[in-house]
């Protein structure tokens, strides 16, 4: 392993117009549902679709697969509540490629507000070729991945935010 600077930190946040305990009982109701694991393959799928258009000739028969998604035990404090995920995926000859780690965290912004963050970290395939590869294209495909899955928890636990 080599460390920080091999690692491409990704994040996003919502404000969702619910407030605390509630989303946080929404989100705990929707994630047992399932909720996460689709929200996860919902976003990886716009990720492909992206990859695609940003290299179609190239991307489509090469592109990676989400294999695994997993979730920790949700984390309650007093002022926030915390999922750890992993997003696991391989290549087109079934070789496992590195991971995403995020944490999934809902915390009390205002009485009838709470914010939705996500934030993680990954490894670039390919090593130093790979980061340098990912930092001039690949990460914004990955940042605009992170949102969409932060969008779609965001819209399933606040449903009235997307209409705003």
């Amino acid at each position: 392993m080599r460390g920080l600077p091999d690692r491409m930190f990704i994040g996003a946040e919502k404000r969702l117009d619910v407030g605390f305990h509630a989303a946080q009982a929404r989100l705990g109701y929707l994630a047992r549902g399932g909720l996460l694991r689709r929200a996860s393959h919902d976003a990886y799928g716009e990720w492909e679709t992206r990859l695609a258009r940003l290299s179609p000739l190239t991307a489509a028969p090469a592109t990676p697969k989400l294999a695994a998604v997993r979730f920790r035990d949700m984390v309650t404090q007093a002022d926030s509540v915390l999922w750890a995920m992993r997003w696991e995926a391989i290549d087109p000859d079934g070789v496992l490629i590195p991971a995403l780690d995020a944490d999934i965290r809902l915390t009390p912004a205002e009485e009838q507000t709470t914010m939705l963050a996500v934030s993680g970290a990954y490894r670039p395939p390919l090593g130093r070729m790979g980061t340098r590869m990912d930092r001039a294209s690949l990460h914004p495909l990955a940042q605009a991945t992170i949102q969409a899955f932060t969008n779609h928890i965001g819209t399933a636990i606040a449903p009235s935010a997307a209409l705003l």
